[in-house]
């Protein structure tokens, strides 16, 4: 299924690298022959769109190589990079848009032709929201954050084709022909702000940012539904591409064999891996008792008679600890299980 997956994120790259070539092509002949800035400039729009849709290939083909020496954790945070440069990309399609926009404006404007214009534009559209259909549905089947932010830029598109369009309509109808400049950075403003939450995202990930609170329950209930696991802590959680990395530490009975222990984190980690897709959990295990005892005479002095059920010692400085360390900042909910404090 993952090699399926894989090779679906590589053809929907492809497909939109098709697109925007024939949409480029069509645009810039069209523009040029009109004479419509808003046409011109989505011409640009589209070959910056070209230039993104390669970009997102590169990554998905460099995230789909297997962890090496150099990269034992993967090459997963290429679609990242990839997400910040595309939403670098959207800003300077908007920049485009508006000093073209501006640039009409400061000069006498002619009416466009504006039949073709608006074909190319009505194409333009109907064709990004069948490719950006596609591209959202294998991002999500795939969690690449790659083909995410190029769906996204094929959806700014759909947006600026549609300003374009209805300001030829208007032009067409009231034969003004300032509207077309003057929607052309009504929505450059509005593609702006989609590419904010792309280098956003982008970002969050290379500074490994939490998983979302969603997944963080999922961990949490297959934690505190397994009996054997008396408490844990130093929960963690990454992400880096469509791959999700988990750490915590449990503790057992004291008097729980290697063999027995070794059991129920693979029992565990099992749990989680159908719980959550992509998945990589590494589970220190604990003797509970001594892992008190340690606590008590090596940090703080607190006492294994202290720790009451769903409690631990200061969880406002586990949270403050945990916040910086890109670790769960919730403590489980109040259970039967005697809950230990943070190491």
């Amino acid at each position: 299924m993952k090699q399926i997956d894989q090779t679906g994120k590589v053809g929907a790259a492809r497909l939109s690298i098709i697109s925007n070539t024939t949409l480029t092509i069509l645009k810039l002949i069209v523009g040029l022959l009109s004479g419509s800035v808003g046409v011109i400039s989505e011409a640009a729009h589209s070959s910056i769109d070209l230039i993104a849709s390669f970009i997102a290939l590169l990554s998905v083909r460099m995230s789909n190589q297997p962890a090496d020496e150099e990269h034992p954790y993967g090459h997963g945070k290429a679609e990242s990079i990839s997400g910040i440069l595309e939403g670098m990309l959207i800003w300077l399609a908007a920049g485009t848009i508006i000093y073209t926009a501006v640039e009409k404006l400061r000069r006498p404007l002619a009416l466009p032709a504006v039949d073709w214009g608006m074909a190319v534009m009505g194409l333009s559209v109907v064709v990004n929201i069948g490719v950006s259909y596609v591209l959202f549905k294998v991002a999500r089947a795939t969690d690449s954050l790659a083909l995410l932010a190029d769906a996204e830029h094929l959806r700014t598109d759909v947006l600026t084709s549609l300003g374009v369009l209805v300001g030829l309509a208007l032009i067409k109808v009231t034969h003004w022909a300032v509207l077309d400049p003057i929607i052309g950075i009504v929505v450059a403003l509005l593609i702006t702000w989609i590419g904010i939450q792309l280098i956003k995202d982008g970002l969050q990930s290379l500074m490994d940012v939490r998983l979302p609170e969603a997944d963080l329950q999922k961990i949490y209930e297959a934690l505190t539904e397994e009996p054997g696991i008396l408490g844990y802590h130093k929960l963690r959680t990454r992400k880096s591409g469509s791959t999700r990395y988990i750490d915590f530490h449990i503790q057992v009975d004291d008097n729980l064999s290697l063999v027995d222990a070794h059991s129920l984190t693979e029992k565990l980690e099992d749990k989680i891996r159908n719980t959550l897709p992509n998945v990589e959990v590494v589970i220190h295990t604990e003797p509970y008792s001594d892992e008190m005892r340690h606590w008590s005479e090596y940090h703080s002095g607190v006492s294994l008679q202290s720790q009451k059920p769903g409690r631990g010692h200061s969880w406002s400085r586990i949270r403050n600890q945990e916040r910086h360390s890109s670790a769960s900042t919730h403590p489980p909910k109040p259970t039967s299980k005697r809950q230990n404090p943070h190491k």
